[in-house]
């Protein structure tokens, strides 16, 4: 006579992901020599939303790699460092 115990609680529905992506997203950006290390620590902040790698110490440019479904959080990333760092987009062949 055991009865099965039924929650009460309902569950929430699975969240579908979408698949892993094949290859990353990779962006040029211009930023001063001297503000690398404080676009490292504001990159940080943001939860390690990519991985970046200094192509050029001198000119200060640097490839910025991150997953094409962070595209949008990216792109609000870099409008909000706007005000401590000046960067452009480098322009590379």
């Amino acid at each position: 006579m055991s009865r099965s115990k039924q929650s009460s609680r309902r569950r929430s529905p699975k969240r579908i992901c979408p698949p892993p992506p094949v290859f990353s997203e990779r962006l040029y950006l211009q930023i001063e020599p001297s503000q690398i290390a404080l676009f490292r620590f504001l990159l940080e902040g943001y939860d390690n939303l990519g991985i970046f790698t200094v192509t050029n110490k001198f000119t200060g440019i640097i490839q910025f790699r991150y997953s094409p479904h962070q595209h949008r959080e990216v792109q609000d990333f870099l409008k909000a460092i706007q005000s401590e760092i000046c960067s452009r987009r480098a322009g590379l062949r």
